[in-house]
């Protein structure tokens, strides 16, 4: 949805936004691969998994584009952006630090969330 909106706003906002998620989803392809290759021990399913996670962003958008491109202006843009970024922000929130603490890295954690929406805001900036 993210990428979707984003586009429709122009390339300027686009490009740091699709940067921006490229990003994520590095970590994210290692989240859902590691899981599956423990449970599994295959790479191939590790793989699939992986890829198949991946396809549900430009999904995502198709969802989004049938649902909101008869409705689109640029209040509604904003209004779309800012909740996908606070539900990124209340996920990685509420699923990591519960989490961390089980491990005992609480600080850490915190550390590294802020680390990285300032990678987040720091690759938006630099495009």
């Amino acid at each position: 949805m993210a990428t979707f909106i984003s586009a429709l706003d122009g390339a300027t906002v686009a490009i740091p936004i699709v940067i921006a998620i490229m990003l994520h989803n590095i970590p994210e392809g290692i989240a859902v691969a590691i899981p599956v290759y423990n449970a599994t021990g295959s790479h191939r399913k590790a793989l699939v998994w992986s890829v198949l996670s991946g396809f549900a962003e430009p999904l995502g958008a198709v969802v989004g584009m049938l649902f909101l491109i008869n409705v689109w202006s640029p209040v509604l843009n904003a209004v779309l952006l800012a909740a996908v970024a606070g539900v990124m922000v209340y996920i990685a929130i509420d699923e990591l630090l519960p989490g961390a603490e089980s491990y005992g890295h609480h600080h850490i954690t915190i550390i590294c969330v802020i680390f990285g929406m300032m990678l987040m805001a720091a690759s938006i900036l630099m495009v």
